[in-house]
């Protein structure tokens, strides 16, 4: 039976970044033409996490009983590990998911736009079917995909707009660029798992371009989003806050393009989830002031 400290590992909080920061650009996106609303950016905030948290669930049950979180590097695996009966952890999960369609609901309630709920279980679905499923469409290197659309442009997006009632321009270079980071902690823990991937017959992204391009791709998203960042400048000079973040650019990309490996990546990956919360910040503040 799993401790309440290895459940809690089991959520990994690591990846719980990817899903405040595009929360933070939307509500600075917001505040940007003075439409901020502290209960749609609370509730959103709370969406995001608590389907995050079930992504991370549900893939740690579906990796787990298909056999491909076995020897591999990284964060605590609850059913890989036999910490948890995989039906608990799929009961996690949808538990997640759950918390996440409620809080959603009270989201549009607030705002108005009950239309958002269709995309709250598109989002929630693509959570699911990321691992899970006959086809799960990340084990055929379509999971970039999925993150930049859910936590990169749904999240910014509709956290602008359950607040402004409209989209800003600001509001989609900060979403593409904040889903470009989010592909980027996909791709560096895919790199690491390269190895084992191509034994489970996992073919993520990083295995279907190879060790090479994946690199450069992963060192790609991260300069394109700080552009994409100071971009926003262009509607509000604050955005140059963006600009602390080169040097973090520098410090994570250099090992990657190294040829970092196994274990020595995984302060990569802790690392480009703190530069995405950083991201989120700089960003949404900067737009805000």
């Amino acid at each position: 039976m799993a401790t309440a400290a290895e459940w809690v590992a089991g959520a990994r909080p690591r990846t719980l970044p990817a899903a405040a920061a595009p929360v933070a650009i939307g509500t600075g996106a917001a505040a940007q033409v003075d439409a901020f609303g502290w209960l749609p950016a609370v509730l959103a905030l709370g969406v995001a996490l608590a389907l995050q948290i079930g992504v991370n669930y549900a893939n740690d049950y579906s990796d787990g009983v298909r056999g491909t979180d076995v020897d591999r590097v990284g964060p605590l695996r609850l059913t890989a590990a036999g910490l948890a009966r995989p039906g608990h952890v799929k009961a996690a999960a949808f538990g997640s998911f759950g918390l996440a369609g409620v809080l959603g609901i009270a989201l549009c309630a607030v705002s108005g736009h009950w239309w958002l709920l269709a995309v709250g279980a598109l989002s929630m679905a693509a959570g699911w079917y990321y691992t899970g499923g006959k086809r799960p469409y990340g084990y055929a290197g379509l999971g970039e995909v999925g993150v930049f659309v859910f936590f990169g442009l749904v999240a910014t997006l509709g956290t602008t707009y359950t607040q402004a009632d409209r989209i800003t321009w600001p509001a989609v270079l900060g979403a593409v660029g904040v889903g470009l980071v989010a592909c980027a902690i996909l791709m560096a823990n895919n790199l690491r798992d390269i190895p084992t991937d191509v034994l489970a017959g996992k073919r993520t992204l990083a295995v279907r371009v190879g060790d090479h391009r994946a690199r450069r791709l992963y060192a790609l998203w991260l300069v394109v989003a700080v552009l994409l960042g100071l971009a926003c400048a262009v509607w509000n000079p604050w955005a140059f806050l963006v600009t602390l973040l080169l040097l973090p650019t520098v410090l994570l990309v250099v090992p990657v393009l190294a040829g970092a490996q196994g274990r020595a990546l995984v302060p990569v990956l802790a690392g480009t989830g703190l530069f995405e919360l950083a991201y989120g910040v700089l960003l949404g503040l900067g737009l805000a002031l």
